[in-house]
């Protein structure tokens, strides 16, 4: 089984399910995802834990005059955030099929499109290849948003639209650039293997650059929540791509503008955190405490320390399982509200719904990092990653961990208790919103019983990762060995 089946699977059953009827396309939509995740999980089961090299290798010349392979693989970055992927997709998938959609066909056609393309993207061991996939998934997602989004769509995706040509057109600039300029400075044949770029060093001025053309194209996709898939998986292939690409292939440049990056990071949190205080919205709290841990696991990945690279990959894992349950806890608590989402119409919904309140209550605690829960376990393991680089940082940015707890009970305390609102109406939750809500909860609670999911298979790959800018900062002796012991594919 290739990891290529697993990548087109979703574009291929949506393709299908466009030649149903109408009232049957979410359905077959929804039941086809259980297909995807259980081939990711079936490649999570098969995993070899404590390897650092590929696994599950697919590699084919595709381009070949310019050196461009269709090269997929899993390792200890990208494996568990396939598995999210499936399962995120089909959370969503399972929640909007039991609503009407307009042209449902083509929404659903979209939605299995952009599952095919991130899944792609994080296979993907070819830098070409990888920025391929990279602009197809934002394509089906500017539809969803721009035909099936709610409140000012319009302006929404002309913002996407902007940031997306920006971000790709540097992106597509700096992978052609790293390739040819390695090329020339090695004298070795064109390549866009990531694997073997990395044994292809570029001068520090070239580094530099290509590094801020990476870093804009990425950071222009990670602050754009809008629904529970964008937000929730979208974002996290642009952090993925700091630690497949930036970190391995410009470790020089990735040092030099260390602490840019980090003041970035903490000024979103910050930025983010004074938002989500001062919004009634209830899905901005959701977006902005959105930003703010994307904020979070950027200071974990520029930590350069093993320690918050581990606890950004654990971050990215937590973040995607407890965002879209949000949103969707959010488009039940507006529709117990007349379609409103401002929390100063909510109150009193836990009085008849133990069950929907109790759900709640678990994300919001996840969110706020509560001791022991997963969360906790990322957020410690970011801070102590940072404390390690910068002090001064990682002090302020505990700030951010201190607020998430006020707006996150602000937003359960204002619509669960009090006094009940004018317009709300108290009920429990429905099964159709509990088969989307429940098994994320399960696997959130699953995490936060064995975090060491997430570490366990990601602690080998992340050594090797971070050992370029170790050994460039002079840090760690133990980083070579890193580098030299173990074999890369």
């Amino acid at each position: 089984m290739t990891l290529s089946i697993l990548i087109w699977l979703p574009a291929v059953i949506a393709l299908l399910a466009t030649s149903l009827p109408p009232r049957l396309v979410g359905r077959v939509a929804a039941i086809g995802s259980l297909l995807p995740l259980a081939l990711a999980i079936s490649f999570l089961a098969r995993f070899k834990t404590g390897q650092a090299g590929l696994q599950f290798v697919t590699d084919h010349i595709w381009i070949g005059t310019f050196g461009i392979h269709y090269k997929l693989g899993l390792d200890g970055l990208n494996v568990a955030l396939v598995v999210l992927t499936t399962v995120l997709f089909t959370a969503s998938l399972v929640w909007a099929a039991s609503r009407e959609w307009e042209r449902p066909r083509l929404f659903y056609f979209f939605f299995g499109l952009a599952q095919s393309a991130v899944l792609g993207a994080f296979c993907a061991q070819d830098l070409f290849l990888f920025v391929a996939f990279f602009d197809l998934m934002l394509v089906p997602f500017y539809f969803l948003i721009g035909m099936w989004g709610t409140g000012d769509r319009v302006r929404a995706t002309t913002k996407l639209v902007i940031y997306t040509l920006i971000g790709s057109f540097f992106m597509l600039v700096a992978a052609i650039a790293t390739a040819v300029l390695a090329s020339n400075a090695n004298g070795t044949p064109l390549t866009f293997v990531i694997s073997s770029l990395q044994h292809l060093p570029l001068s520090h001025t070239s580094q530099d650059w290509i590094f801020l053309c990476f870093a804009v194209a990425f950071m222009v996709k990670m602050p754009l929540p809008a629904v529970a898939v964008f937000s929730g998986i979208l974002s996290k292939v642009a952090a993925y791509g700091f630690l497949r690409i930036v970190l391995p292939l410009f470790p020089y440049a990735s040092v030099h503008y260390q602490t840019l990056v980090l003041l970035i990071a903490l000024w979103s949190i910050l930025w983010a955190t004074a938002l989500a205080f001062t919004t009634t919205n209830a899905r901005l709290v959701v977006a902005y405490s959105s930003v703010a841990q994307l904020g979070f696991i950027t200071l974990g990945i520029f930590s350069l320390r093993p320690q918050g690279g581990q606890g950004a990959l654990l971050q990215m894992l937590n973040h995607g399982l407890v965002t879209a349950p949000l949103f969707f806890i959010v488009a039940a608590l507006a529709a117990r509200c007349g379609g409103s989402e401002d929390i100063r119409e909510m109150g009193g919904l836990a009085f008849r719904a133990p069950v929907l309140a109790t759900l709640f209550l678990i994300v919001a605690l996840a969110t706020l990092a509560m001791p022991g829960s997963s969360n906790f376990v990322g957020e410690f393991m970011i801070l102590l990653g940072v404390f390690k680089a910068k002090l001064a940082i990682a002090v302020i940015a505990f700030a951010g961990v201190v607020g998430a707890a006020v707006y996150a009970l602000r937003v359960y305390i204002r619509t669960m208790h009090n006094r009940v609102g004018p317009r709300a109406q108290s009920r429990e939750i429905s099964l159709r919103d509990g088969l989307a809500i429940v098994p994320l909860v399960v696997v959130i609670l699953a995490l936060a019983l064995y975090p060491q999911f997430g570490l366990k298979r990601s602690q080998q790959t992340l050594k090797t990762t971070m050992a370029p800018a170790e050994i460039q900062d002079g840090l760690s002796p133990a980083a070579v060995a890193a580098v030299t012991g173990s074999g890369r594919q």
